[in-house]
């Protein structure tokens, strides 16, 4: 699902313009952003969380040079954690498909 999917089906479902649609979902991302930039947790209750972690500073290798070490910094990356709505129905997504593979399975 793109922005644009989004939209359409925001504007389709609510009857509002959909240029209106798109500034508040670009809006939200865009504070969703900056909040991020900043440090800051943003919690939606029943989608999800999004955090900022910090990896530490590590020592790779490259496959293609397997002799030279490569020393990869620290960075901050954005995390998300789902919330539970979420988790549930995409877990039912498991034994849906597992349904469909026995299912399949059973008629071969």
């Amino acid at each position: 699902m793109t922005k644009r999917d989004l939209v359409v089906r925001i504007s389709g479902e609510t009857g509002q313009i959909q240029q209106d649609v798109l500034s508040v979902v670009q809006k939200t991302l865009d504070y969703i952003s900056e909040a991020l930039a900043r440090g800051q947790t943003v919690e939606l209750r029943n989608f999800g969380v999004f955090e900022v972690k910090l990896r530490k500073a590590r020592i790779g290798r490259n496959p293609n040079a397997p002799e030279a070490d490569v020393a990869i910094p620290p960075r901050a990356v954005v995390k998300f954690k789902p919330g539970k709505a979420m988790k549930e129905s995409v877990i039912r997504l498991t034994s849906a498909s597992t349904a469909a593979r026995k299912d399949s399975k059973a008629n071969s």
